[in-house]
């Protein structure tokens, strides 16, 4: 059997994706996410400046996240939600708080303490690679242009 075959049969007995319904509740439940968001921000803004209050939005919802994760509940959501869950604060945080859960039973050091960033990682690694090439960039662009 080559490999086209292969492909074949997998496409085929493979169950298909409900495309339209899975883009509505990414949208609605991410949707809703920053709808929290929006709403921590105003009640904050009540209290705090602009940047404060940013950063306990910020804040709020990777704890929220990290709760949820930790009582089985974040999954549950992502289920239905799909990518919605995976605003960049909400889906690093259950990212990071999974990782730590999986590994618990190896204990802290060797078990969560190794592990935590397994998944998180890479992206904390390119995020700061790529926030040092584009500073580069834009320094020798101010440089020569500016």
């Amino acid at each position: 059997m080559d490999i086209n075959e292969k492909k074949r049969l997998i496409k085929k007995h493979s169950p298909k994706s409900p495309i339209v319904k899975n883009m509505f509740f990414a949208f609605l439940i991410g949707g809703l996410i920053c709808a929290l968001g929006e709403v921590i921000f105003i009640i904050a803004s009540e209290f705090f400046d602009e940047k404060t209050s940013q950063t306990i939005v910020t804040l709020i919802l990777i704890f929220l996240a990290a709760a949820l994760t930790g009582f089985g509940i974040f999954d549950k959501i992502a289920r239905v939600a799909g990518a919605g869950t995976l605003l960049p604060v909400t889906g690093f945080s259950n990212a990071v708080v999974s990782e730590a859960l999986d590994s618990k039973s190896e204990g802290f050091v060797l078990g969560v303490g190794a592990k935590i960033f397994t998944v998180a990682g890479p992206v904390i690694l390119f995020g700061i690679s790529s926030g040092v090439v584009y500073g580069i960039i834009y320094y020798l662009y101010t440089l020569f242009m500016g």
